[in-house]
């Protein structure tokens, strides 16, 4: 397995979705850092189970910092910190120890573990492995915040129905404060009923659907980045792909970008107020694998949750014949309603980390 990421610091996840506890490790961080729990707890209760549209499992998602941490100032040590599992249903999985759930981590895992993967709500390969890393984004987030650089996301889709767009030149951050603070963080608030209820019906149908997430970062400045494997983009796809369901991401206009001809898609240069910018952003802020200054703007589309309530084909594993299976559990109906914190949360390790290394690096403008 390969349960950490990062360069300068380094964010280890460990844990099973119905083990004792999940929990992740963060070393690197530097000694003299106040972190404010209060906070902290504020933003894992965005992405904790148990709300409208998402599954009914009870976890109150509550961090117990075992280390790293001395009278709420970081200390030079590894921060460590613990979530306890108290609601889980194992019985609900057993049928799928045998009977693997079509588009789910089961049979790979089976084979890659010689059958003795844990297949308890997923176990290591589960979603419930985004609230550590939530623990290890929110602290990272504090952290990118004392260097001016703030960042937030919405959903922009679930199923059909679809959120305003971030505005990709003028993003004014009081948007980005106003959606930190939505249980459903969305730019029109219509459009997130009409989500919510959109879930509910895939719900009552025994079924689910995709959706996607839109962040927005503001305050990059430009030239950060170790490309060509270390780049933004590669950086950020590897942490945001720990966030299971995340099935394509888009930077800037992403695969519009195929269908447009270069004289549609360049952005041009221009001076606004003393400073460099582009007029359109189709970049998304990124360059060469370098941020460029202006708002970094990625979208992230999740699939289905594939634990549905509906019959489906799949096989035994044991008698090695095709069969039936009829999932159960409490699952959400669709996984990006509870995936903005996710979001950000992988994306500020990232980029915390990158700005860290450019730091170290000898960046101009990060002295």
């Amino acid at each position: 397995m390969s349960s950490d990421f990062g360069r300068v610091i380094r964010v280890s996840i460990f844990g099973q979705s119905h083990g004792e506890a999940i929990g992740a490790v963060i070393d690197g961080i530097p000694a003299g850092e106040k972190i404010d729990l209060d906070r902290m707890d504020a933003f894992m209760r965005r992405r904790a189970p148990g709300g409208k549209g998402a599954s009914q499992r009870k976890e109150a998602d509550r961090v117990r910092i075992v280390s790293g941490l001395v009278d709420g100032y970081t200390c030079g040590a590894p921060l460590c910190g613990i979530i306890e599992n108290t609601d889980v249903r194992s019985a609900d999985y057993k049928a799928m120890a045998d009977i693997p759930r079509p588009m789910h981590a089961d049979y790979p895992a089976h084979v890659r573990h010689g059958g003795y993967n844990d297949v308890r709500g997923g176990g290591h390969y589960s979603a419930r492995l985004t609230a550590p890393l939530c623990f290890a984004g929110a602290v990272c987030m504090q952290l990118l915040e004392r260097k001016g650089i703030m960042l937030a996301g919405h959903l922009l889709s679930a199923g059909k129905v679809q959120d305003a767009a971030f505005d990709p030149v003028n993003e004014e951050p009081k948007v980005l404060l106003q959606l930190l603070e939505k249980k459903l963080p969305v730019i029109d608030e219509n459009a997130g009923e009409k989500m919510l209820a959109a879930a509910e019906e895939a719900r009552q149908a025994g079924d689910s659907m995709g959706g996607s997430v839109e962040l927005c970062v503001l305050g990059l400045p430009a030239g950060i980045g170790e490309p060509p494997f270390g780049g933004v983009e590669n950086r950020l796809s590897q942490a945001l792909y720990a966030v299971p369901a995340i099935k394509a991401i888009d930077f800037g206009c992403g695969r519009e970008a195929a269908l447009m001809r270069g004289s549609e898609h360049n952005d041009p240069y221009t001076v606004e107020d003393g400073r460099i910018k582009t007029l359109f952003n189709r970049h998304g802020g990124i360059l060469g694998g370098l941020t460029t200054g202006m708002p970094l703007l990625l979208t992230c589309h999740f699939k289905p949750t594939p634990t549905i309530a509906r019959q489906q084909q799949s096989v035994s594993l044991s008698k090695m014949e095709n069969t039936l299976l009829s999932a159960g559990g409490r699952h959400d109906p669709c996984a990006a309603l509870r995936a903005v914190p996710c979001v950000e949360a992988a994306a500020a390790i990232a980029l915390y980390d990158l700005y860290l290394e450019a730091k170290a690096h000898g960046h101009p403008l990060l002295a």
